[in-house]
């Protein structure tokens, strides 16, 4: 599969789109991306500043991973640090419950579908922290569809069972393609990832800086051009 650009053709066609762009690369399954929640809703309510979602996939096609006694242990040995650093919480459906069922999957695609199928609605955000929720809190497989097709008509969105239907497969396999893109050209290190892009040039925002501080992280992106 060809992604639609690549390199520095990638970085100048996403720099022209805006004046100012925050891009955030994430994935929906990685914990430090849910405790980094509070800082995307922030971000969301700087005026001027435009937002754009690039979900990379952490565990979509080959990288999908079962549920092993080495993940759990992985799993559970960072979510008290990042409860710690951010106040996110994590709940017992969570912990106590889904990261034991030995039928658990870890699948990043379903909810990457479900979150660029909510886009077209306008309620991209409100999708992820919806799915972020229903995963860390509320212990729920975020990867069967029929959960996801419920966080949609929970969110009011009329017709996103067949928007999300239009977009599985290689729509949504070329947007985690071009974001895995977007966070090698810009020099990210893995999930999640900030980059704030200009026409004049692009640079990492240390967001990790600013993880449980939402107010200091608001007042650092008011000072950028």
């Amino acid at each position: 599969m060809q992604l639609l650009y690549t390199g520095e053709s990638l970085l100048h066609s996403l720099a022209r789109m805006h004046l100012g762009t925050l891009h955030y690369i994430y994935d929906p399954l990685c914990g430090w991306c849910y405790g980094a929640a509070p800082l995307l809703k922030a971000a969301a309510g700087v005026a001027g500043l435009q937002i754009r979602l690039h979900a990379g996939g952490m565990m979509a096609g080959e990288r999908r991973q079962k549920l092993t006694p080495e993940l759990r242990g992985f799993i559970l040995q960072h979510d008290p640090r990042v409860a710690q650093l951010t106040g996110q919480e994590f709940g017992s459906a969570y912990h106590q419950g889904l990261l034991w069922d030995p039928s658990m999957v870890f699948d990043s695609e379903p909810p990457i579908n479900a979150t660029l199928a909510a886009s077209e609605f306008g309620l991209e955000k409100e999708m992820l922290a919806r799915i972020q929720r229903a995963h860390f809190v509320e212990g729920r497989k975020i990867a069967d569809r029929e959960v996801l097709i419920n966080l949609g008509a929970e969110l009011g969105m009329a017709g996103f069972e067949e928007t999300f239907n239009a977009l599985t497969g290689v729509r949504t396999q070329r947007h985690i393609e071009e974001s895995r893109a977007l966070l090698s050209a810009v020099g990210g290190a893995g999930f999640p990832t900030y980059a704030y892009g200009t026409p004049q040039g692009w640079s990492l925002l240390n967001g990790a800086a600013y993880l449980g501080k939402p107010d200091d992280w608001v007042k650092a992106l008011t000072t950028l051009p």
